[in-house]
């Protein structure tokens, strides 16, 4: 597809000067976020916790909404600046009543982080029909994004990040079945969907908010050794990948190529804080950096997790993302009205 709008012309590495092995910690040096009020959906485990960890050491206050709230006090324990709130991103009545509590405490809202996501689950729906991991890794964060709105607006200089994946390559948006209502389910399709939908999200987003200073992104966080999203992952399938070998345990050469936690929350902390994004926004990003077009040239091997990366065209389409707004708001039943 060839670039026909200024948004895919974005789409392009900036030389931030970090790179895939460049930690949160790096990223986080020099810059101060104090008096600056976060939200990371997620931000108890894997890299969500490194991201809460690191955002609070540079000064900010992070509300963690959680699903498991005794879980998040276990792992958040010793992390000071930091409240615990309950949120389901599965139970809409769980959003608003999360949403309509953090407004009426009357803060601005500087950084909305949707780090939460699942993978590798069956077919399962939430009480609107609505499929697990379209839900919980989108239709979610759709949901309450649009219900923080007067907060980040309020902030004047917000951002929102969508921590998405380079699974987002698996399956564009099927506008026709979202819901897997007349298509055979696949798990990894149902991911691959909804990773599109945070990219696309992003993208409009980031259209219709920068008129009132809040800016939108999306990003891959690489192959990351040592969180629990995979946990459900078919052991046969890694040996298919060639990344583990015939016992199940994972190749010694494919594990060293993997990013640690503390890389993989560094490229969220990039997009949340980089002077160099302050006017710009819509794009994917991934290794500290905005991530090259997809556009064929990439060689991927997922016994080389260097190679997985690169964001297809068809996750930053701008006419696609228009599209998928204005479903959203139809699958929710929530008017997302950014004025």
């Amino acid at each position: 597809m060839q670039p026909h709008n200024k948004q895919e012309n974005l789409q392009k590495p900036i030389h931030s000067g970090f790179n895939s092995q460049s930690t949160a910690e790096d990223v986080i040096k020099g810059i101060d976020l104090s008096g600056k009020t976060v939200i990371i959906t997620g931000g108890y485990a894997g890299i969500g916790l490194e991201t809460t960890r690191i955002l609070v050491s540079a000064g900010a206050k992070a509300i963690i909404p959680a699903r498991d709230v005794e879980k998040a006090r276990k792992n958040l324990a010793g992390i000071e600046n930091i409240e615990l709130e309950s949120l389901d991103l599965m139970d809409p009545d769980s959003i608003n009543a999360f949403a309509e509590k953090f407004i009426r405490s009357g803060r601005d809202l500087h950084l909305l982080i949707n780090n939460a996501g699942i993978m590798w689950v069956p077919l399962r729906r939430d009480k609107r029909g609505i499929e697990s991991q379209l839900a919980t890794n989108y239709l979610g964060p759709f949901h309450l994004t649009a219900k923080l709105w007067p907060a980040l607006k309020k902030a004047n200089g917000a951002r929102v990040i969508n921590v998405s994946s380079y699974g987002h390559q698996m399956s564009p948006f099927h506008f026709d079945d979202p819901n897997f209502e007349h298509r055979e389910y696949q798990t990894l399709l149902g991911y691959g969907q909804s990773k599109t939908a945070c990219n696309l999200f992003a993208v409009e987003l980031d259209s219709r908010a920068k008129a009132f200073n809040v800016r939108a992104y999306s990003l891959h966080p690489g192959s990351v050794y040592g969180t629990d999203l995979g946990r459900d992952e078919p052991i046969e399938l890694y040996k298919q990948m060639g990344t583990h070998d015939e016992n199940g345990h994972i190749k010694p050469e494919v594990a060293a190529r993997l990013k640690t936690v503390p890389q993989g929350a560094a490229t969220t902390v990039w997009c949340a804080t980089s002077l160099l994004l302050e006017d710009m926004g819509g794009v994917y990003c991934e290794d500290c950096d905005i991530a090259e077009p997809d556009l064929g040239q990439i060689e991927h091997r997922y016994d080389d997790p260097s190679t997985i990366r690169g964001v297809q065209p068809y996750s930053i389409d701008k006419e696609s993302a228009k599209q998928l707004w204005i479903l959203s708001e139809e699958m929710t039943g929530i008017k997302f009205e950014v004025e």
